[in-house]
């Protein structure tokens, strides 16, 4: 009996222990008054939100990063006409060519072919006049009918229509019928400087290479020249036009600038990306900056209108930019801004904000997913 009692007590007291922990007081919640999001004092989300004052707009530079490449308008790639194989390499990367400068000898029975083909064509061509001064002979004195001195007339039109395709070709190439070695020599087209060499002696090569994707068996430059390719943003646009000027800087130089001039500004947007291609010529008459060297270029794009924050304290929502405003201790507004450019991690805002005013820069999302939450949209 005792034993029961002490259990009924027990259960008892295990009851009223359960209802004083499911009657605590619920901590305060954040409410909506009006358009502002308002914490009570003492809120623990307020620790993770941090604001500062909107600065003035302020002397900015634009940084854009890019990469350095080889002038297209004064470089060639060279790829062999004819399949061979390599006998002798008669230039390396580093030698300075000249136009028509012999670079590497091949043994090739293609260009052997096209040998053949402008000795046999001068050989017909010959035989075919001969046979036609003939014909008009005995023509002109009674003997040959007319329609051989026709055909002898075709016959010899063709002969020297072949001996011109068949010339002209092996003469394009720096070759004469007068010999049929089949040795071709691969000449420079341009003067210029062997920057890459992807051939080694013995090698055999196809004249399908540039079709296969395959890399050029020399590609030959002025490196004094080069060119900037840049990765813009949608934002950069109205500080890069057409000559406008550039300084280019580089890890391997971090104390030097180099100037560049803008040439080119893409007329698309990359779909994938979201970039877009901005090309600029470099004078590199030092030849202190590479190929394929990464560099940042900046543009001083003067005192920007409005205010500038920090780039996270502003957020997109569908195709509009916003921002949170402090406006006293726990009370928060969303407001809607107008963004410039941005650079050096700040973004300038040309109308929602004004100097002074401060700005949620730590925080922004938190509060952009509570008014969700609050207004139940």
């Amino acid at each position: 009996m005792v034993g029961s009692l002490w259990m009924v007590l027990f259960a008892a007291l295990l009851a009223t222990g359960c209802d004083q922990v499911e009657k605590k007081p619920e901590a305060p919640r954040a409410i909506l008054e009006g358009n502002k999001i308002v914490f009570p004092a003492g809120a623990a989300q307020l620790t993770t939100i941090k604001s500062e004052p909107a600065a003035a707009g302020k002397p900015a530079t634009l940084r854009i990063s890019g990469r350095l490449v080889w002038d297209e308008s004064k470089t060639v790639r060279v790829f062999p006409p004819f399949s061979g194989r390599v006998i002798r390499i008669l230039a390396n990367p580093g030698s300075t060519v000249k136009p028509g400068q012999a670079l590497a000898l091949l043994a090739s029975p293609e260009f052997g072919q096209a040998q053949a083909d402008a000795r046999r064509g001068t050989t017909d061509f010959v035989l075919a006049e001969k046979n036609l001064a003939r014909l008009r002979e005995l023509h002109a004195n009674g003997v040959a009918p007319r329609k051989d001195l026709h055909a002898a007339e075709a016959d010899y039109a063709r002969a020297q229509s072949e001996m011109q395709r068949a010339q002209t070709k092996i003469n394009l190439y720096g070759g004469n019928e007068t010999a049929v070695d089949q040795s071709f020599t691969l000449k420079s087209p341009i003067a210029g400087t062997v920057v890459e060499r992807n051939i080694n002696p013995g090698q055999e090569l196809r004249s399908d290479l540039m079709l296969a994707n395959a890399p050029a068996m020399f590609v030959i430059t002025d490196p004094g020249h080069l060119w900037v390719q840049l990765d813009a943003g949608e934002r950069d646009l109205p500080y890069l036009l057409r000559g406008q000027k550039l300084r280019l800087r580089t890890s391997s130089y971090s104390e030097d600038s180099f100037s560049a001039t803008v040439d080119l500004v893409s007329d698309f947007i990359d779909p994938v990306t979201r970039v877009i291609k901005v090309r600029g010529s470099v004078d590199n008459r030092e030849r202190k900056l590479k190929g394929e060297m990464f560099v940042t270029a900046e543009i001083d794009i003067g005192t920007r209108p409005g205010v500038q924050v920090p780039a996270k304290a502003v957020f997109l929502v569908g195709d509009k930019y916003y921002a949170f405003t402090e406006d006293a201790p726990g009370s928060f507004t969303r407001v809607e801004v107008k963004t410039g450019g941005e650079a050096n991690g700040s973004i300038g805002v040309v109308a929602g904000l004004a100097p002074g005013q401060k700005v949620v820069v730590e925080g922004s999302l938190l509060l952009q997913r509570l008014l969700r939450q609050l207004t139940g949209g």
